[in-house]
């Protein structure tokens, strides 16, 4: 036996026993429930348009990839559902945003915020208050209100159809369709 025979066996299970971890963590991320609430406190269906998710056309992004939910500037808004805060700042299009990565390992996307009140790493439950409702980014000069989109991370390839950007829809799910449950 050689002397790098132990240390392969080693490193062996060392990977399969990572392997195994990592398995377990994805399948784990498939099994919490998601119960998705309001994100926009005091919010109703009357707030946003049934229809506005895939709306084509609409500007530079060619299709409404979320919903738009009006609110008076500085209404507070909470997590629609348990999750980590995986980036929280400033874009371009989104202004001011949060993304949060949820239960069946899918982000949710908050932009447009007035303020942002969480950060980077932090756990937030459906109680916490992320941010206020603004219009910064592409939506200065626009009402208040918050754009509100769910991807996922695992492609649904059954979502596809031959609208404008239809290709995209196996990673953008209707937001709509979870808030009127």
């Amino acid at each position: 036996m050689t002397q790098s025979q132990p240390i392969l066996r080693v490193l062996r299970i060392i990977l399969k026993r990572l392997f195994q971890f990592s398995l377990a963590v994805f399948i784990l991320g498939f099994l919490i429930p998601q119960n998705l609430q309001m994100p926009v406190e005091g919010a109703t269906t009357a707030d946003y348009h049934p229809k506005s998710f895939w709306f084509y056309p609409w500007g530079k992004s060619v299709t409404h990839k979320g919903v738009d939910i009006f609110a008076t500037q500085g209404t507070a808004i909470h997590s629609s559902t348990i999750g980590l805060v995986v980036s929280a700042g400033e874009i371009g299009r989104g202004g001011k945003y949060v993304l949060v990565l949820g239960p069946k390992w899918r982000f949710h996307y908050y932009a447009h915020l007035h303020e942002i009140q969480t950060k980077r790493f932090q756990l937030v439950s459906k109680s916490s208050q992320i941010g206020t409702v603004g219009a910064t980014g592409n939506a200065v000069g626009k009402p208040p209100h918050l754009h509100y989109t769910i991807a996922t991370l695992i492609p649904y390839p059954w979502r596809i159809d031959q609208s404008p950007q239809g290709w995209r829809k196996m990673f953008f799910l209707n937001p709509i369709t979870y808030l009127e449950t």
